[in-house]
């Protein structure tokens, strides 16, 4: 079912803005859509990390000062 969806961000970003206007309360309805969409992201930003396509940076040693 997550496979279904291409690009959650904008998805979010509505609903997020939908709760601001509604006093910072979802309906059970925009509830389910909200998990869900959250659910696809953290499984899209794993796969992400499993193929090795995010930037972690380098690792730089703190300089110690004696």
């Amino acid at each position: 079912m997550t496979e279904t969806i291409a690009n959650v961000l904008p998805h979010l970003k509505e609903l997020k803005d939908i709760w601001r206007q509604q006093d910072f309360h979802l309906n059970r309805e925009q509830q389910e859509q909200y998990d869900l969409l959250i659910a696809t992201r953290r499984e899209r930003v794993r796969q992400l990390y499993a193929e090795g396509r995010v930037y972690k940076g380098s690792y730089k040693p703190k300089a110690e000062d004696f």
